[in-house]
């Protein structure tokens, strides 16, 4: 089995999804003019007022402390560790780039994603790649393929992955019993899970910003022991991205594209930009400023802040270690990120990684689940009444990832996080000048002096595709709270 899912993860990763992805990423940063350079800025001034909220609807704050809940995980800890061992030092190179094209490609997708939201039959916010496809494109079995591979993929294999790496840092850090483990984490999942969306995103917002902010003082706090280190671990990761150690050796082509699909791989895996899951917590947000693009610049910094900053912070932690000079045979993975962290701290690395690795992943398996949830209603045609047994297939494959061995794991994740991608890719590239005229209208008002406001009413050729009620004037006013749309954002 697992030699037929490797030849599959070949052609998936080998020939279609890295050339698509970057294809797809250099497009939309080429069309919205470095959309992620020029409004840099702009991401972190949006979230200003990104505590407001409605009935309907979680935060825009909640939407990114979700989206980032799925992205921090595994793909930061254990995912650059594997990055590392198997494609090298340069595989980090590839995973800066796939991120800062990927900002393109996230604004996007989310935009879209809060254009074509609607409502579910509990009247909360849904929405999606899935539903995009249905009705941007008219294509409501693009988005059952979609949906389906992403309830394999978010709501079973993920949760089995990020379980997985919870045991082994426990297992590592403090001898315990993975089937413990896996137990212990159900029952904090069930009760989260069985809470609901805004029960999933108000134990994201609690979690995320703290744990993320505790591994990046540690980080720079062992950066500034290995201070003399860090020229030396910036050019070996730009020598072995370009394959200059390997020249002389005549082993560069190898070299290089196994960096390449290495920091592809887990880059995309860790930041999940063009996959298409982000989009279904950017669609349950009530936005502020109220247009669907400031939905694309919240979700553009969840990419940011994921890869560029703390996925490169483990990176750094790795290869200023020393561990990677006398590698030690058969580790790997999430022990690899706690040998480098205790070489540097002492013991309590291990200890450390090994709580952190926790709530990173426990924050994951409850916003995978919440992604696989809006697909299940899409499927459902906006009702709820499948929920109890997905809620139950996501906690069982929470314990079977605690038991089972990881490389099996890692490549069902493989397979059909790509297939995901792949369709979702497709979707948003037909859809593109869609975003980019949400884009730049976003922009015109914000030039104008104005806070960016959508009304459906302005933009006809689109008032039939989207749900009704939803981008009307009135339903925007509404949005706002009595806040003045006058002012610039």
């Amino acid at each position: 089995m697992i030699e037929f899912i490797n030849s599959l993860n070949n052609i998936v990763w080998g020939s279609l999804l890295i050339y698509l992805l970057l294809g797809a990423g250099i497009f939309f940063t080429l069309f919205t003019g470095f959309i992620q350079f020029r409004h840099f800025g702009h991401m972190f001034g949006v979230l200003r007022n990104s505590n407001q909220t409605s009935n309907e609807g979680i935060s825009s704050f909640q939407a990114l402390c979700t989206s980032l809940a799925a992205r921090v995980g595994t793909g930061n800890l254990t995912g650059v560790a594997i990055a590392l061992t198997a494609g090298g030092p340069g595989a980090i190179f590839w995973m800066w780039v796939v991120a800062f094209l990927g900002m393109a490609t996230s604004f996007i997708e989310s935009t879209l994603a809060q254009l074509y939201k609607t409502k579910d039959d509990q009247g909360n916010y849904r929405g999606g790649p899935a539903y995009y496809m249905q009705k941007g494109l008219n294509l409501r079995w693009m988005g059952v393929l979609f949906s389906i591979f992403l309830i394999i993929a978010f709501g079973l294999v993920f949760n089995a992955v990020q379980a997985n790496s919870i045991a082994e840092a426990t297992a590592v850090a403090f001898d315990f019993n993975p089937l413990y483990v896996g137990i212990v984490l159900v029952i904090m999942s069930g009760i989260v899970i069985f809470g609901g969306l805004k029960s999933i995103a108000k134990v994201a917002e609690l979690i995320v910003p703290v744990m993320a902010i505790a591994y990046l003082l540690l980080a720079f706090w062992v950066v500034g022991h290995h201070i003399e280190r860090l020229p030396e671990v910036f050019m070996l990761i730009i020598r072995n991205a370009f394959g200059l150690q390997e020249a002389a050796g005549g082993a560069i082509g190898y070299g290089v594209a196994q960096a390449m699909t290495q920091g592809i791989q887990r880059g995309l895996f860790s930041n999940e930009a063009g996959m298409g899951s982000a989009p279904n917590a950017a669609a349950s947000a009530t936005p502020y400023p109220p247009h669907p693009a400031s939905q694309g610049y919240v979700q553009m910094m969840g990419v940011f802040m994921d890869t560029i900053v703390i996925c490169s912070a483990t990176a750094i932690i790795i290869l200023s270690s020393g561990v990677l000079d006398n590698p030690v045979e058969k580790i790997n993975g999430i022990e690899l990120t706690q040998l480098a962290l205790s070489s540097a701290v002492g013991s309590w690395g291990a200890t450390f990684i090994a709580i952190a690795i926790f709530f990173f992943a426990f924050t994951s398996i409850i916003a995978n689940y919440s992604y696989a949830e809006s697909n299940l209603v899409f499927l459902e045609n906006n009702h709820t009444a499948g929920l109890l047994l997905l809620r139950l297939a996501a906690l069982g494959m929470v314990m079977f990832g605690s038991l089972a061995e990881m490389p099996f794991i890692w490549k069902l994740a493989d397979l059909s996080m790509g297939l995901m991608a792949i369709i979702n890719l497709i979707a948003i590239l037909l859809l593109s000048k869609i975003a980019f005229k949400l884009a730049k209208d976003y922009n015109m008002q914000r030039k104008a002096g104005k806070t960016p406001t959508f009304n459906i009413d302005d933009h006809l050729e689109l008032k039939l595709q989207v749900e009704e009620g939803i981008w009307d004037k009135k339903s925007v006013e509404e949005w706002v709270n009595g806040k003045p749309t006058q002012q610039t954002v």
